[in-house]
This record gives structure tokens, C-alpha cells and sequence, in this order.
């Protein structure tokens, strides 16, 4: 799930003070709306722009920006939960648990698929329009949301096979542990995130080595090389905090043994450099330092801006005329 489980058994167990805890809160909701402000534009350019349709890279950036905003909107709504009203119905807190443990689990398995599409781009360019068609981006897309929600269904089937079916309209302290806490759960999450995680790992590994090197072998075009060098590293560490958060849990808890009086702090940080800021990633690496995006973005929002000004202008105009004539 995007919220550390430390960080919500903590609240329940050991609240904050009420200035502390409502810093915390602030931080993580302004930097929520920002982040889902600046996906939105970033959607809103993608569709007002039918030549971002065709591209499949484009396409695939869309879905990544798509499944942060969801995980964004989910993991903030249970962050603040947890510490105005951390219990609540079952069946919700199962939705919100769903809906978050699926786009957290997409978000690695969507990279590891834009850095697919990347290696057959540069790696393969005479193939890439053949392979990445518009109708089989889409269906890998379908792939990653079925891929990515596997898990959570699991995690559902095997709490319908052990409880009661009441167990759903009882109330419970909403965070993953509580509402899974069995030893079969345990076992599946073992298992889910080594595969996840090895998939994951060997294709980025191998694909970005492939790219890499490509872009280091290419003479005619330096500037291009250099560009592709470092998307490389800024996708990779995008990555790297994303996949941070499977070791957040471990990391609380060592450094909270030799820090117990941070342990709250030490809670926070871990939640906001893994969960928070990695969705800032997108935008920087995708949208602003690619020039076709920047450019069509830059041009839509500037007519909007026009548009309204003169939109504005026509109200004072037209305000103005009738105060003439009623003066009159």
C-alpha cells in the first residue's frame, strides 16, 4: 500500500500533538493538490492535442500520470484519515485499501513498460511502428491494470475464504494490517513482491544498459545522446524511491531503535520521500523536458489565458454599454 503501515499504526497507537500532527497534514494535502494539479494539466494538454494520440509513448506516459493522480488522491484521503478518524466501516476501508495497494503496485510495472517501449524506440527504430501500435499500447495498459490488480484480489479472496461474511460491515481501524492480517496474507505479499520486484528489476536492468549504451555508441547526434543518458538516470531514480517503499517498513524500524524519541518524524519523512515525492518525478522527466510535450502544453495554456483575458474584456465592454444606456 502507498501509506507506510508503520506510519498508520504509529497515529493509532501514538498520537501526535495537535500542532505537529496538523503540520503533517497540511504538508502532505497542499502537496497533494499541487502534484494532482499538475498531472491534471498535464492530462488536459494530452487530450486537447490529438498528436499525442498516435505516439504510444505518449500514451503510456498518460497512463503512469493517470495511476499517480489516483494513488495520490487515495493514499492522501487515508493519510489524513488516520489521524481524524482512523476507524470506520470495513467494506470503505477495503475499497480505499484496493484501490491504493493496485496503482501502488502498477507504478513500477508501467515503468518497467515505458522503458520496453523506450528500447524498442531507440535500440530497434526501424521495428518500433510495427511493435508499438496504438491498439497494442492500449492493451498492455489493460495488461498493467490486471497485472497490478491481482494482488489486492487476492488479498480479498483469502479474507471471503477465512472470515465471516459480517466481518465487512463491522468497523476496524483502517490500514492494511488490520484488514489483513493473516498468515496467508504475509506468505502472498512475500511472494508477490519478489516476482514483482525481479521482473521488474531484470527489465529495467536490461533495458536501460541496452539503451545506454546505444545512446553512448551514437556520434551524429551528442546533444540526443546526452538527453537520453539522462532520462535514464532520472527514470531510474524515480524508480528507485518508488521501490523504496518495500524497505520503508525495515528502515523505521532500525532507525527508530536507535532514534526512538523521531520515531514520529522519522514515520513522516519515510511516507513523503517514497510515496510523495516520486509522483513530482513525472512531470519533471516527461513533460517539461520533453520539448514536444513542453511546447504544446505552453501553447494551449498561453490561448487559455488569451481566452479568458478576452472573455473579461468583452464582460466589461458589455457592462460599460448598459450602465451608458441606463445613465442615458
Amino acid at each position: 500500500m502507498s501509506l507506510p503501515l508503520n506510519h498508520l499504526v504509529m497515529n493509532l497507537t501514538n498520537r501526535d500533538a495537535f500542532q505537529e500532527a496538523l503540520v503533517k497534514n497540511l504538508i502532505i494535502v497542499i502537496l497533494g493538490i499541487v502534484i494532482n494539479c499538475i498531472n491534471g494539466i498535464i492530462v488536459m494538454t494530452f487530450w486537447k492535442n490529438s498528436v499525442f494520440h498516435s505516439e504510444s509513448r505518449y500514451i503510456l506516459y498518460i497512463n503512469l500520470v493517470v495511476n499517480d493522480m489516483i494513488m495520490i488522491y487515495v493514499s492522501v484521503i487515508m493519510y489524513v484519515l488516520s489521524y481524524a478518524y482512523p476507524i470506520f466501516n470495513t467494506s470503505m476501508c477495503c475499497i480505499l485499501v484496493v484501490i491504493g495497494s493496485t496503482t501502488h503496485t502498477n507504478t513500477p510495472i508501467i515503468l518497467a513498460g515505458m522503458a520496453i517501449e523506450r528500447y524498442i524506440a531507440i535500440c530497434k527504430p526501424l521495428h518500433h511502428a510495427q511493435m508499438c501500435t496504438v491498439s497494442r499500447t492500449y492493451f498492455l495498459i489493460v495488461l498493467t491494470w490486471g497485472v497490478g490488480f491481482i494482488p489486492a484480489l487476492a488479498d480479498i479472496i483469502i479474507v471471503l475464504a477465512i472470515r465471516p461474511v459480517g466481518f465487512f460491515s463491522t468497523v476496524i481501524f483502517c490500514f492494511y494490517l488490520s484488514l489483513y492480517n493473516t498468515r496467508y496474507h504475509e506468505e502472498k505479499a512475500k511472494v508477490v513482491q519478489a516476482l514483482y520486484m525481479s521482473f521488474v528489476w531484470l527489465t529495467l536492468i536490461y533495458t536501460y544498459l541496452r539503451v545506454f549504451l546505444t545512446a553512448r555508441a551514437a556520434k551524429g547526434d551528442t546533444a540526443s545522446a546526452k538527453k537520453a543518458q539522462n532520462t535514464i538516470l532520472l527514470h531510474g531514480a524515480q524508480l528507485l524511491l518508488c521501490m523504496l517503499s518495500y524497505l520503508t517498513p525495515f528502515l523505521d524500524l532500525v532507525l527508530i531503535t536507535y532514534f526512538p524519541i523521531y520515531r514520529s518524524k522519522i514515520t513522516f519523512l519515510g511516507y513523503l520521500i517514497t510515496s510523495i515525492i516520486p509522483r513530482l518525478l513525472s512531470p519533471l522527466i516527461y513533460s517539461i523536458r520533453d520539448q514536444k510535450f513542453a511546447k504544446h502544453m505552453s501553447q494551449y495554456y498561453s490561448c487559455e489565458v488569451i481566452s479568458c483575458k478576452g472573455k473579461q474584456k468583452k464582460r466589461k465592454l458589455k457592462h460599460s454599454s448598459k450602465m451608458r444606456v441606463s445613465s442615458s
